[in-house]
């Protein structure tokens, strides 16, 4: 590739000298490391980083996330593309392209459809090798006042992440997408950056992971609460001063729901045009704990 030899692979996790350089990358460009998702046991088989290296080093990547999900009472494979990245003195050189036409080339015929998310400084890299810009909706609903009574559950605690992991087996019963195996992907957010996000209604026995800004609460996932309704079960994790609620993911049921055009800054939804639009006229997103 421009006279210079690369090996193209993909990363064997198990492969510390590979996976720390991986990691390295990762802290250069986006921050973040994968070490302590990997330590806990979470890194599974379905994150897939495809790799160029130089004389032993990760110098570029994208990464292939298997989707599996049940939706609309099939079973669908999504694949999900995400760090990408390139080291700064490597960029320009066709890198990247080259790893995208190889995961393409593989997995167009073996999934339902490709995605990704973009940020905004590179929209118009991605339309060249097919991908199409599309709208993701999210739903919403207004409450009268939260009631505050959930417990947090802290994952550093191993009795709290068997409640949780126990829950997240039983699915998001109220999610028109319902994941499968969608334990590694939840538990990067889970021990990381949403540590103080997750809550257990013990009266409902539902686990619920949200955030709150002033008086919004954004449901990430409600795992659990079997026979309960969503709205009393959210009620119950919301704050007294919460008047309204977001959700990360697309409700069964939508009566009673608003529904808008989701805008995450910096944040761009891309389906690949080999397939057709899975969400076509349905007003749906994927999951916002599914993006990697």
């Amino acid at each position: 590739m421009n006279t210079q030899t690369y090996k193209f692979l993909i990363l064997n996790r198990d492969n510390d000298i590979l996976r720390n350089s991986f990691n390295e990358l990762s802290m250069k460009i986006f921050g973040l490391s994968f070490e302590n998702w990997y330590r806990k046991g979470y890194w599974k088989d379905s994150y897939i980083p495809y790799v160029l290296t130089d004389n032993g080093k990760v110098v570029s990547n994208i990464s292939v996330n298997v989707i599996d999900c049940m939706l609309e009472n099939e079973n669908r494979r999504f694949i999900q593309l995400g760090t990408v990245m390139t080291e700064k003195s490597y960029r320009r050189k066709g890198l990247c392209s080259f790893i995208m036409n190889c995961i393409l080339d593989e997995w167009i015929p073996k999934c339902d459809g490709i995605y990704l998310y973009a940020n905004d400084g590179v929209i118009n890299f991605y339309p060249k090798f097919g991908f199409e810009r599309h709208n993701e909706f999210q739903y919403g609903m207004d409450i009268n006042q939260g009631t505050a009574c959930a417990k947090k559950l802290d994952t550093d605690n191993l009795s709290h992440i068997k409640k949780l992991c126990s829950c997240i087996k039983n699915t998001n019963q109220f999610s028109k997408i319902i994941l499968i195996d969608y334990e590694s992907i939840l538990m990067f957010y889970c021990t990381q950056f949403m540590k103080d996000c997750i809550y257990f209604v013990d009266g409902y026995d539902a686990v619920v992971i949200a955030d709150f800004n002033k008086d919004t609460m954004l449901c990430y996932e409600v795992f659990g609460g079997y026979g309960y309704e969503l709205r009393d079960i959210v009620t119950a994790v919301a704050r007294q001063d919460t008047r309204h609620v977001l959700l990360g993911f697309t409700p069964k049921k939508k009566e009673g729901m608003k529904i808008n055009a989701l805008h995450q800054e910096d944040t761009n939804f891309f389906w690949h045009h080999s397939k057709k639009f899975i969400f076509e006229n349905k007003n749906m997103m994927f999951p916002l704990l599914s993006h990697a």
